[in-house]
C-alpha cells in the first residue's frame, strides 16, 4: 500500500496541476491522479431543475427523472444514477442520490434516479436486469424528456458502481442502442466479486446474499456479476475512483482499470486520499472532473 501510494502521489504532482485548470477541455484517454477528499459533506440545492417523481420503468420499479428547468433547444445526454447500499439497501430517495440526479440536470444531463430490486428477497441478476431495463426505457421515452437516445451514461457509487460497471461493459459493440451506454462513472465499485477479488471480511455475506451462494468457492453467479470479466474493446468510456483506504479494497479499481486500459477502453482513473467511500468522496475537485469527463463523453 505504501508503494502504491507513493507511485499515485508523484502521478498526481504531475497530473493535477494538467487536470484541475480547465473545466471545458476534453478529458484525456488515459489519466490517472490523486486528489485529496472534501472537507465535509456537500448537498447543494438547485433551484433550475425540475423534478418528476415516482416515474414507473418497469412493472414494480420507479425512477425520478431530473430535468434543466430551462427548455431544451437541442436533445440532451441523459445519464441513469444507481444507489448503492451493498445490494440490499438503499433508494432513489437516498439524499446523496436525489442531489446527485439534481446536480447532473443544474449541469444540463437529463438525469434518472433509479430504484431496483434488491436482495436477499431479488437476487442477482434481478436488480442488474432493471437497471438495463431503465436504459431501454429511457431511449423508448427519449421524444417526451428531450432526449438523445445515442447519448446516454451512468453513473454509480458502491453497488450502484458495480451495477453500472457491469452494465457498462456486458455485452459488445454500438454503445448507442439497446441498454448499452455510452460513458460510465463508477466511485468505489466492487468489480471482481469472486473467490479471487480481495474483499473485506464484513463484506462478504451481502455479496454472498446478493449472489444467492453459500460461498464465494462455489458460486458461478460470480463470474457473472463481476464487470471485470466482461471487459471488451467495445465497451463505453470509465471514470473510475476510489479512495485509497477504504473499505472496499483499492485492488478492485486497480484490476479492473487495468483491465479496461489492456483492452484500449478509454479510462480515466481518480484515488483519493483517505477513507471515504462512494459518493462521500464528491469533493468541489472530484465534481469537476467527472462532468469534464461526461460532457466529454456524451457531446
Amino acid at each position: 500500500m505504501r508503494k502504491h501510494l507513493l507511485v499515485s502521489l508523484a502521478i498526481g504532482a504531475t497530473l493535477m496541476a494538467l487536470v484541475g485548470c480547465t473545466s471545458t477541455a476534453s478529458a484525456p484517454a488515459e489519466s490517472s491522479t490523486t486528489i485529496d477528499p472534501p472537507a465535509f459533506a456537500q448537498f447543494p440545492s438547485y433551484t433550475d431543475v425540475t423534478t418528476q417523481k415516482g416515474v414507473e420503468y418497469t412493472a414494480n420499479e420507479h425512477l425520478d427523472a431530473c430535468q434543466p428547468q430551462k427548455a431544451a433547444s437541442a436533445e440532451r445526454a441523459a445519464v441513469i444514477v444507481v444507489h448503492g447500499g451493498t445490494w440490499r439497501r438503499g433508494n432513489k430517495a437516498d439524499a446523496s442520490y436525489a442531489e446527485i440526479c439534481q446536480w447532473l440536470a443544474h449541469a444540463g444531463f437529463v438525469a434518472f434516479d433509479l430504484d431496483y430490486r434488491l436482495a436477499p428477497e431479488h437476487p442477482f441478476p434481478a436488480g442488474f436486469d432493471d437497471v438495463r431495463a431503465s436504459v431501454r426505457w429511457i431511449r423508448s421515452h427519449a421524444t417526451k424528456y428531450d432526449v438523445d437516445p445515442a447519448r446516454i451514461g451512468a453513473f454509480g457509487g458502491s453497488a450502484g458502481g458495480s451495477l453500472v460497471s457491469l452494465l457498462g461493459t456486458y455485452g459488445s459493440g454500438s454503445i448507442t442502442s439497446g441498454s448499452r451506454v455510452a460513458a460510465v462513472v463508477e466511485l468505489s465499485g466492487p468489480a471482481n466479486l469472486t473467490s479471487t477479488g480481495a474483499e473485506e471480511k464484513s463484506f462478504i455475506p451481502d455479496q454472498l446474499q446478493y449472489l444467492h451462494c453459500g460461498s464465494l468457492t462455489s458460486c458461478p453467479a460470480a463470474k457473472a456479476a463481476s464487470p471485470l470479466f466482461h471487459v471488451d474493446p467495445s465497451d463505453p468510456p470509465f471514470f473510475v475512483a476510489h479512495s485509497l483506504e477504504e473499505r472496499i479494497p483499492l485492488s478492485q479499481s486497480d484490476d479492473f482499470v487495468k483491465a479496461l486500459r489492456t483492452n484500449a477502453v478509454r479510462t480515466t482513473f481518480v484515488t483519493v486520499r483517505g477513507d471515504l467511500h462512494s459518493v462521500a468522496m464528491l469533493s468541489p475537485k472530484l465534481r469537476k472532473l467527472i462532468l469534464t469527463f461526461l460532457q466529454s463523453n456524451l457531446a
